[in-house]
């Protein structure tokens, strides 16, 4: 399984949609009511998606040409960090942290935050996140997670 982490393209919009209602639909639907699902689900229809990618730096992972996995970074949050269920549990995800936080410090960024899913929680904190508190969006709960950068050879 050869997994290319290359940018997006606004005509890759539909898919990145796809991979994340496939992922709010079986993996945060665990932790999350329906209503929430449902109104996410509208949050990142094609449109939306491509609306947010204009002021992002979105990522796509792409298996034999199909869309797996994004995440992107809008300044110093870290945004929409989606792997495809079926793809899940095979280091997708950490390798597109892994480019994300290679772009954050490519742009002097000395931290980084995520608001994460409760799914995701336990994934940002392997990855060396911190939680800094929880936010309420109406009844969703979101965790705010935070990493200091650090370059090689950084003590």
């Amino acid at each position: 399984m050869e997994v290319q982490i290359r940018n997006a393209t606004n005509a890759d919009a539909p898919a990145i949609s796809r991979t994340i209602v496939d992922a709010l639909r079986e993996s945060n639907a665990q932790d999350y009511s329906s209503d929430i699902i449902d109104q996410l689900v509208q949050d990142f229809s094609p449109a939306a998606v491509l609306h947010r990618m204009t002021g992002r730096h979105v990522l796509v992972a792409v298996i034999d040409s199909r869309i797996v996995a994004t995440a992107s970074l809008d300044d110093n949050v870290v945004r929409s960090v989606f792997v495809d269920p079926l793809y899940q549990g095979r280091g997708i995800g950490r390798r597109l942290m892994q480019r994300i936080q290679s772009i954050a410090l490519g742009r002097g960024l000395k931290h980084v935050c995520v608001p994460s899913s409760i799914t995701a929680e336990g994934f940002y904190a392997s990855l060396g996140f911190k939680k800094i508190r929880d936010e309420f969006h109406q009844s969703e709960r979101t965790i705010i997670m935070a990493k200091t950068l650090k370059r090689c050879g950084d003590a």
